[in-house]
Protein backbone atom coordinates (compact mmCIF):
# COMPACT_ATOMS: atom_id res chain seq x y z
CA UNK A 1 0.00 0.00 0.00
CA UNK A 2 0.93 3.30 -0.90
CA UNK A 3 2.20 5.87 2.63
CA UNK A 4 0.20 8.88 2.04
CA UNK A 5 1.78 12.09 2.29
CA UNK A 6 0.32 14.30 5.57
CA UNK A 7 -1.71 17.22 5.09
CA UNK A 8 1.42 19.24 5.29
CA UNK A 9 2.58 18.12 2.08
CA UNK A 10 5.17 16.96 4.24
CA UNK A 11 6.68 12.81 3.81
CA UNK A 12 6.64 10.49 6.92
CA UNK A 13 9.71 9.75 8.06
CA UNK A 14 11.10 6.71 8.63
CA UNK A 15 13.09 6.01 11.58
CA UNK A 16 16.95 6.61 10.84
CA UNK A 17 19.31 4.13 9.44
CA UNK A 18 23.22 3.36 8.73
CA UNK A 19 23.98 4.17 4.69
CA UNK A 20 24.21 0.85 3.41
CA UNK A 21 21.07 0.13 5.79
CA UNK A 22 19.11 2.77 3.68
CA UNK A 23 20.25 1.62 0.44
CA UNK A 24 19.22 -2.00 1.13
CA UNK A 25 15.76 -0.91 2.11
CA UNK A 26 15.07 1.14 -1.28
CA UNK A 27 16.94 -1.59 -3.37
CA UNK A 28 14.05 -3.74 -1.70
CA UNK A 29 11.19 -1.44 -2.20
CA UNK A 30 12.22 -0.62 -5.71
CA UNK A 31 12.52 -4.39 -6.58
CA UNK A 32 8.79 -5.28 -5.32
CA UNK A 33 7.42 -1.69 -7.21
CA UNK A 34 9.66 -2.60 -10.13
CA UNK A 35 8.23 -6.13 -10.28
CA UNK A 36 4.60 -5.69 -9.80
CA UNK A 37 4.47 -2.14 -12.21
CA UNK A 38 7.27 -2.45 -14.26
CA UNK A 39 9.34 0.14 -14.52
CA UNK A 40 7.60 2.41 -16.29
CA UNK A 41 4.60 2.64 -14.30
CA UNK A 42 7.29 3.27 -11.38
CA UNK A 43 8.43 7.05 -10.20
CA UNK A 44 11.36 7.76 -7.92
CA UNK A 45 8.32 9.33 -5.96
CA UNK A 46 6.17 6.09 -5.45
CA UNK A 47 9.73 4.79 -4.22
CA UNK A 48 10.42 7.95 -1.94
CA UNK A 49 6.73 7.74 -0.76
CA UNK A 50 7.10 3.69 -0.23
CA UNK A 51 10.56 4.18 1.90
CA UNK A 52 9.31 7.17 3.50
CA UNK A 53 12.40 9.39 2.63
CA UNK A 54 12.61 12.59 0.85
CA UNK A 55 13.97 12.37 -3.00
CA UNK A 56 16.96 14.38 -1.97
CA UNK A 57 18.20 11.73 0.43
CA UNK A 58 16.94 8.91 -2.88
CA UNK A 59 19.03 10.75 -4.77
CA UNK A 60 21.75 10.79 -2.93
CA UNK A 61 21.59 6.84 -2.81
CA UNK A 62 20.87 6.38 -6.88
CA UNK A 63 21.34 9.15 -9.16
CA UNK A 64 18.40 8.15 -11.41
CA UNK A 65 15.59 5.58 -11.75
CA UNK A 66 17.41 3.67 -14.66
CA UNK A 67 20.88 3.53 -11.61
CA UNK A 68 18.21 2.17 -9.43
CA UNK A 69 16.68 -0.17 -11.57
CA UNK A 70 20.43 -1.43 -13.13
CA UNK A 71 21.22 -1.68 -9.48
CA UNK A 72 17.88 -3.86 -8.89
CA UNK A 73 18.76 -6.28 -11.18
CA UNK A 74 22.58 -6.44 -10.54
CA UNK A 75 21.01 -7.69 -7.11
CA UNK A 76 19.06 -10.27 -9.02
CA UNK A 77 21.63 -11.75 -11.27
CA UNK A 78 24.17 -11.70 -8.64
CA UNK A 79 21.71 -13.85 -6.52
CA UNK A 80 20.84 -15.94 -9.58
CA UNK A 81 24.74 -16.82 -9.81
CA UNK A 82 24.88 -17.70 -6.07
CA UNK A 83 22.29 -19.79 -6.60
CA UNK A 84 23.73 -21.36 -9.35
CA UNK A 85 27.67 -21.57 -8.12
CA UNK A 86 25.87 -23.70 -4.26
CA UNK A 87 24.19 -25.87 -6.61
CA UNK A 88 27.23 -27.32 -8.65
CA UNK A 89 30.33 -26.69 -6.15
CA UNK A 90 29.39 -29.86 -4.13
CA UNK A 91 29.63 -32.13 -7.45
CA UNK A 92 32.11 -30.31 -9.42
CA UNK A 93 34.40 -30.83 -6.16
CA UNK A 94 33.03 -33.98 -5.02
CA UNK A 95 32.85 -37.86 -5.82
CA UNK A 96 30.68 -37.93 -9.09
CA UNK A 97 30.61 -41.01 -10.86
CA UNK A 98 32.46 -41.63 -14.72
CA UNK A 99 30.69 -39.70 -17.05
CA UNK A 100 27.18 -38.85 -14.59
CA UNK A 101 26.64 -35.36 -15.75
CA UNK A 102 23.23 -36.23 -14.95
CA UNK A 103 23.81 -35.08 -11.38
CA UNK A 104 24.81 -31.90 -12.50
CA UNK A 105 21.88 -31.21 -14.99
CA UNK A 106 19.26 -31.88 -12.13
CA UNK A 107 21.58 -29.40 -9.74
CA UNK A 108 21.26 -26.69 -12.73
CA UNK A 109 17.67 -27.60 -12.61
CA UNK A 110 16.76 -26.94 -8.83
CA UNK A 111 18.81 -23.89 -8.54
CA UNK A 112 16.50 -22.38 -11.65
CA UNK A 113 13.46 -23.55 -9.04
CA UNK A 114 14.82 -22.46 -6.13
CA UNK A 115 16.31 -19.07 -7.13
CA UNK A 116 12.45 -18.45 -9.11
CA UNK A 117 11.03 -19.62 -5.80
CA UNK A 118 12.56 -17.34 -3.80
CA UNK A 119 12.80 -14.57 -5.94
CA UNK A 120 9.28 -14.29 -7.11
CA UNK A 121 8.34 -12.05 -9.45
CA UNK A 122 11.19 -10.42 -9.45
CA UNK A 123 13.19 -12.52 -10.92
CA UNK A 124 11.34 -10.70 -14.26
CA UNK A 125 13.66 -8.54 -13.95
CA UNK A 126 15.99 -11.15 -15.47
CA UNK A 127 13.97 -13.16 -17.29
CA UNK A 128 11.34 -10.68 -19.28
CA UNK A 129 12.86 -6.90 -18.22
CA UNK A 130 10.29 -4.80 -19.72
CA UNK A 131 13.42 -2.16 -20.32
CA UNK A 132 15.92 -4.25 -22.82
CA UNK A 133 15.39 -2.35 -25.46
CA UNK A 134 17.91 0.31 -23.36
CA UNK A 135 21.28 -0.52 -24.07
CA UNK A 136 22.66 -0.12 -20.48
CA UNK A 137 19.82 -2.58 -19.07
CA UNK A 138 20.46 -5.01 -22.10
CA UNK A 139 24.38 -5.26 -20.91
CA UNK A 140 23.27 -5.79 -17.42
CA UNK A 141 20.58 -8.60 -18.11
CA UNK A 142 23.04 -10.13 -20.77
CA UNK A 143 25.89 -9.67 -18.54
CA UNK A 144 24.23 -11.76 -15.83
CA UNK A 145 23.14 -14.52 -18.11
CA UNK A 146 26.54 -14.86 -19.69
CA UNK A 147 28.31 -15.03 -16.14
CA UNK A 148 25.80 -17.75 -15.01
CA UNK A 149 25.86 -19.82 -18.75
CA UNK A 150 29.96 -19.79 -18.48
CA UNK A 151 29.27 -21.18 -15.05
CA UNK A 152 27.26 -23.66 -16.46
CA UNK A 153 29.16 -24.79 -19.56
CA UNK A 154 32.54 -24.75 -17.04
CA UNK A 155 31.26 -27.53 -15.18
CA UNK A 156 29.29 -29.31 -18.13
CA UNK A 157 32.63 -30.03 -19.67
CA UNK A 158 34.66 -32.32 -17.43
CA UNK A 159 31.45 -34.46 -17.16
CA UNK A 160 30.89 -34.72 -20.91
CA UNK A 161 33.57 -34.45 -22.47
CA UNK A 162 32.80 -32.07 -25.16
CA UNK A 163 34.23 -28.77 -26.51
CA UNK A 164 34.40 -25.56 -24.77
CA UNK A 165 31.85 -23.82 -27.84
CA UNK A 166 29.14 -27.29 -27.38
CA UNK A 167 29.14 -26.90 -24.06
CA UNK A 168 28.24 -23.19 -24.20
CA UNK A 169 25.42 -23.86 -26.54
CA UNK A 170 24.43 -26.84 -23.78
CA UNK A 171 25.17 -24.23 -21.51
CA UNK A 172 22.15 -21.73 -23.17
CA UNK A 173 19.92 -24.15 -23.77
CA UNK A 174 19.74 -25.95 -20.23
CA UNK A 175 19.03 -22.26 -18.90
CA UNK A 176 16.22 -21.47 -21.31
CA UNK A 177 14.85 -25.01 -20.20
CA UNK A 178 15.42 -24.28 -16.73
CA UNK A 179 14.57 -20.76 -16.34
CA UNK A 180 11.60 -21.42 -19.04
CA UNK A 181 9.75 -24.52 -16.52
CA UNK A 182 10.65 -22.69 -12.97
CA UNK A 183 8.82 -19.67 -14.27
CA UNK A 184 5.77 -21.57 -15.33
CA UNK A 185 5.55 -23.40 -12.20
CA UNK A 186 5.82 -20.35 -9.99
CA UNK A 187 3.09 -19.24 -12.03
CA UNK A 188 1.27 -22.13 -11.30
CA UNK A 189 0.98 -20.91 -7.48
CA UNK A 190 1.58 -24.70 -6.67
CA UNK A 191 4.97 -25.46 -4.81
CA UNK A 192 4.15 -28.98 -4.14
CA UNK A 193 4.78 -29.70 -7.85
CA UNK A 194 8.26 -28.16 -7.82
CA UNK A 195 10.03 -31.63 -7.01
CA UNK A 196 8.36 -33.02 -10.00
CA UNK A 197 8.45 -30.65 -12.40
CA UNK A 198 12.73 -30.78 -11.48
CA UNK A 199 12.48 -34.20 -12.22
CA UNK A 200 10.79 -34.54 -15.18
CA UNK A 201 13.13 -31.76 -16.89
CA UNK A 202 16.26 -33.02 -15.70
CA UNK A 203 15.15 -36.39 -17.09
CA UNK A 204 14.43 -34.12 -20.68
CA UNK A 205 17.34 -31.97 -20.55
CA UNK A 206 19.78 -35.52 -19.61
CA UNK A 207 18.46 -37.66 -21.92
CA UNK A 208 19.52 -35.02 -24.75
CA UNK A 209 23.06 -34.28 -22.71
CA UNK A 210 24.00 -37.77 -22.84
CA UNK A 211 23.21 -38.70 -26.15
CA UNK A 212 25.97 -35.99 -27.17
CA UNK A 213 28.03 -37.55 -24.96
CA UNK A 214 31.39 -39.42 -26.67
CA UNK A 215 31.96 -43.05 -26.45
CA UNK A 216 35.28 -43.07 -26.10
CA UNK A 217 34.96 -40.05 -23.48
CA UNK A 218 36.75 -41.20 -20.10
CA UNK A 219 35.96 -38.73 -17.28
CA UNK A 220 38.41 -36.82 -15.21
CA UNK A 221 38.41 -36.97 -11.67
CA UNK A 222 38.07 -33.57 -10.27
CA UNK A 223 41.86 -33.98 -8.70
CA UNK A 224 43.34 -34.89 -11.78
CA UNK A 225 41.93 -32.01 -13.35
Amino acid sequence: MMVVASSSGQRPRSPRMARDERRAQVLRIAQDLFSSEGFHHVSMDDIADRAEVSKPVLYRHFPSKLDLYLAVVDQRGEDLLAAVEEAVEPIENGPVSPGDGRAVVAAIVRAYMAFVQTAGESSALLFESDVTHDADVRSRVERASSQTAGRIAGVLGPVTGLGEQDCDILAVSLISLAQGAATHRFRQADEDGNEHAAELVTRLAWAGVQGLIRDDFEYVAPEER
